[in-house]
């Protein structure tokens, strides 16, 4: 019997989280499943996902009803109601994987209101709220990689909580993430306070850049000359994981320094990278493109439900961020030759990826107000 290539990331060292939470997935027991038989260690949410679980579902109702009962009324306070009880849920689920991994995995991560990424303090306030009020140990708060993000992301290090640094594009803004990170932890260090259960991972998006890269180097195509159109074709596709690859290098590089030895002797733990915006959105690439290509180790790839499916009904689990790293180094200049700039791709898709969230929290939220009015308006005529 061929053995689960899910499985087999596992053993090369790559964790496979899950991208998605829903009540459904928890109380059916698929949760339960996914870990005990594919090997999946952690879960990411967003926005997005509640959105899809919330909408024109009833799994809900039972858990809006009480909240409402007990006077709850605002659409982000019934939010927050519920999302709470599936994260906590979650972490129980997971709690297992915490312990036997001594917390490396067993995470289930939740995110800061999409609407304060631009605000540090406001940032700051609510991840402390979220990380109490949940009060499981393997619970990440996910918090932009904004330039406002990063003093949140130093300063709530510093404190303890755990940290999953989200909608990251660009290799510079990694490197300030990793800065942040690191002075966090140097300074909860210098109050002699415990670095050693302090978890975080730094959340890198990949297709995206492709879908981005793909469109400026189609629109170049119509007009470009023989040799030129050889060019573009040949860019077609590689722009995300060269993307990742550089920004894996660097993770190598940045966690083996004289500066971090002191950190990992009082128990400080390496940043992760995770490999977000896994599922591939192009019908012309492989549906486990972003999976195979980018294995590597001490690493995680956090993938939709279909991309799980796939990867273990037909993908190949080998280490491959090393595959072709010179060529992946010469992608950007030759974008630039063309005048498509990486740094102006990564800046888009950062403000593009905070107003998507922002979007779906707010159209969350008012199907959430609409299922109250509905609720108390039910409520008032009997």
């Amino acid at each position: 019997m061929n053995k689960n290539p899910l499985i087999a990331l596992k053993e090369l060292g790559q964790s496979i989280w899950l991208d998605n939470l829903s009540r459904k997935l928890i109380r059916t027991g698929e949760l339960k499943r996914l870990i005990e038989e594919d090997g999946i260690s952690g879960i990411t949410s967003n926005p997005s996902i509640f959105q899809k679980a919330i909408s024109g579902s009833a799994d809900y109702d039972a858990s809006l009803q009480k909240q409402l009962d007990r006077g709850v009324k605002d659409p982000k306070e019934l939010f927050w109601g519920i999302a709470f009880e599936d994260i906590a849920e979650a972490a129980e689920i997971l709690k297992p994987v915490y312990l036997a991994t001594h917390g490396q995995d067993g995470f289930v991560s939740i995110e800061v209101s999409p609407d304060l990424a631009y605000d540090t303090d406001a940032t700051i306030k609510e991840a402390r709220r979220l990380f109490s009020t949940i009060g499981k140990k393997n619970v990440l708060v996910k918090v932009p990689a904004t330039r406002q993000g990063l003093p949140a992301i130093e300063q709530l290090t510093s404190e303890g909580i755990n940290i999953n640094i989200t909608l990251l594009f660009s290799v510079k803004r990694y490197e300030e993430v990793v800065e942040a990170y690191l002075l966090g932890l140097e300074k909860r260090a210098a109050k002699r306070e415990p670095i050693d259960e302090i978890t975080s991972v730094a959340s890198f998006f990949v297709s995206r850049v492709d879908t981005l890269t793909d469109k400026l180097l189609e629109e170049k195509f119509a007009s470009a000359s023989g040799a030129e159109k050889e060019k573009i074709s040949g860019l077609l596709g590689k722009a995300a994981v060269a993307n990742a690859q550089i920004a894996y290098k660097g993770y190598r590089s940045l966690f083996d320094t004289k500066r971090f030895a002191p950190l990992k002797e009082k128990g400080g733990r390496v940043q992760r990278i995770l490999w977000g915006s896994t599922g591939t959105k192009n019908p012309k690439y492989s549906d486990v493109k972003y999976v195979e290509e980018l294995i590597g180790p001490n690493s995680v790839n956090t993938l939709p439900e279909t991309t799980i499916k796939a990867f273990k009904e037909h993908g190949r689990a080998k280490i491959t961020i090393y595959d072709g790293l010179e060529e992946a180094e010469r992608v950007f200049p030759n974008l630039h030759s063309l005048g498509i700039e990486i740094d102006q791709i990564t800046d888009q898709l950062e403000k593009e990826g905070v107003k998507l969230f922002a979007d779906s929290f707010d159209a969350l939220l008012k199907e959430i107000a609409n299922k109250r009015d509905a609720f108390l308006a039910e409520k008032g005529s009997k």
